[in-house]
């Protein structure tokens, strides 16, 4: 055979694998609303960057006529490519072959990829589309999935892994998103679930759709499995390609410099009228840290679950930052279950890649009630006191407002570990609000009094006088200023900068033993 004639080969053998099952279940797809493996992928890469591998791996499966169903690539496109400019490893589940499920040689080519990432220290992206283990291939199917699983808690805090979910994930196919770092999904188009709406009907007797069983805004308000529900495939892999802004290739490095002609020194007056005189009265804490940031750009993960806590990513003097903040214009800014899962999950992201902390405090204590404590409040309470405690990048707190009881310690105080701590002048630092500390300290002297309510708004007016302030906090250290808001920019720019040659470790371990 000629040269050429192995080129025209080489060439039919290729654009048969691009075909993937074929026109008509390419156009299947489409008419769901759904791209190709191949055409995601183009989406996500910077032109022209993608290098293809193992384009001409098939199954090696012969029960149930597979033998007669062999399709170049198995299923699923892998390789790498670069997003703006910097490598990462991608794999792409290919819903139009054998619905995208997983065999033995699919499980391998994605493995292949992952080892790769962590031996080149890039991060992995996995663009999930599949029915889950290819029923004819039985265990061999269910040990691919048990060896990505293995490779993705082996790559956990080792290289960023990405998960954007694009149609189906059911059964064990869920677990592999599940231990990645952040979570993509799709409205309308994607779900994930353990057991399907069928099963559920079978075991439970309820009537469910795929859509209310396992559905983006399902995952992104309720169980808080999904970072980010997104309004179809080019926002998800628009918001990711964001993503990879503020995050570094590995652990070993530091999260990418980003220029900005936001001066450094700027104030903004806003800050100083934002607190409202009467502490009870919500404000939106978005509004500071836009207010701080630059170019006001903040790029929040998580936004629809535990909204009583705002987490994500933003840069500050052209450094990328991670915030977490208490948000009082939801529950008061109140810590409960669920908002605590969720800052001790993102804060334990930032510390495993380098990426300094910022938060911004105002927080009445953790949510009372029967719920709360029967649901674990406790462990789960503690998960956000150990990722304080635990972290060792640089970790700056502001106080704005109330810092009432033990959520004082947990949110970054300086007895955990944070390096500068700031109060703003309407910060309360105590150990409760002023009215409950009354009514136990004073509780004789209110209950004797002609008029015990008038007793009680003037005890309790002493009580904030003295206590809710951030000055007896200042007199011990535990505070290192209290700064005018409109300064907040420019002092935590200078702090950043002073914290960047940190260097902090914990106690020699094979790794602690958090509160799960």
């Amino acid at each position: 055979m000629s040269l050429k004639e192995q080129l025209n080969r080489l060439e039919e053998q290729r654009n048969l694998a691009r075909l993937g099952g074929g026109q008509k279940r390419i156009d299947a797809q489409h008419a769901k609303g759904k791209l190709t493996a191949r055409e995601r992928i183009e989406l996500l890469v910077d032109e022209n960057s993608f290098e293809e591998f193992d384009m001409f791996v098939t199954h090696r499966s012969h029960d149930f006529g597979l033998d007669k169903q062999k399709v170049l690539g198995d299923g699923v496109v892998t390789g790498c490519g670069k997003i703006n400019g910097r490598i990462v490893y991608i794999f792409s589940q290919d819903f139009t072959v054998f619905g995208g499920s997983l065999s033995e040689a699919h499980a391998e080519k994605i493995c292949k990829i992952m080892k790769m990432a962590m031996k080149v220290g890039a991060p992995v992206i996995g663009l999930n589309d599949s029915g889950g283990a290819r029923i004819q291939e039985g265990v061999v199917s269910l040990g691919g999935y048990a060896d990505i699983f293995l490779l993705n808690t082996l790559a956990s805090g080792v290289v960023p892994q990405l998960s954007l979910i694009l149609g189906p994930c059911a059964g064990g196919a869920v677990y592999s998103p599940a231990i990645t770092d952040f979570i993509f999904m799709t409205k309308g188009t994607s779900y994930m679930f353990v057991t399907g709406p069928n099963v559920v009907k079978t075991v439970t007797h309820e009537q469910v759709t795929s859509e209310e069983l396992g559905g983006a805004m399902v995952h992104a308000e309720k169980s808080g499995v999904a970072h980010f529900a997104c309004e179809n495939e080019a926002d998800a892999i628009s918001r990711l390609r964001k993503l990879m802004m503020y995050i570094p290739q590995n652990n070993c490095e530091d999260p990418p410099w980003r220029d900005t002609d936001d001066p450094p020194d700027r104030e903004d007056e806003s800050l100083n009228r934002i607190v409202p005189d009467n502490p009870n009265v919500p404000y939106d804490i978005k509004d500071v840290i836009r207010a701080v940031v630059d170019e006001g750009a903040f790029l929040e993960v998580h936004e629809d679950f535990a909204q009583n806590i705002v987490v994500g990513f933003a840069h500050l003097g052209g450094r990328s930052i991670g915030i977490v903040a208490n948000q009082p214009a939801v529950l008061a800014g109140v810590l409960d279950i669920n908002s605590s899962t969720k800052g001790a999950r993102f804060i334990r992201f930032c510390d495993a890649f380098n990426i300094p902390i910022l938060t911004f405090e105002d927080v009445p204590g953790f949510l009372p009630g029967m719920d709360q404590e029967h649901g674990g409040i406790i462990k789960n309470g503690a998960k956000l006191l150990y990722a304080y405690c635990e972290a060792t990048v640089p970790k700056v707190t502001v106080i704005t407002r109330k810092a009432y009881g033990g959520a004082y310690d947990v949110m970054n105080s300086k007895h955990v570990r944070g390096d500068m701590n700031y109060a703003w002048p309407s910060a309360e630092i105590a150990v409760m609000g002023s009215k409950g500390a009354a009514e136990i300290i004073f509780k004789k002297d209110i209950s004797e009094a002609e008029d015990p309510e008038t007793e009680l708004q003037k005890k309790s007016d002493e009580y904030r006088e003295k206590f809710a302030n951030p000055y007896q906090a200042a007199a011990r250290g535990y505070i290192d200023d209290v700064i005018e808001p409109k300064t907040t920019r420019p002092r935590l720019i200078r702090a950043f900068e002073m914290l960047e040659t940190k260097k902090d470790s914990n106690p020699p371990k094979k790794h602690g033993n958090i509160p799960l």
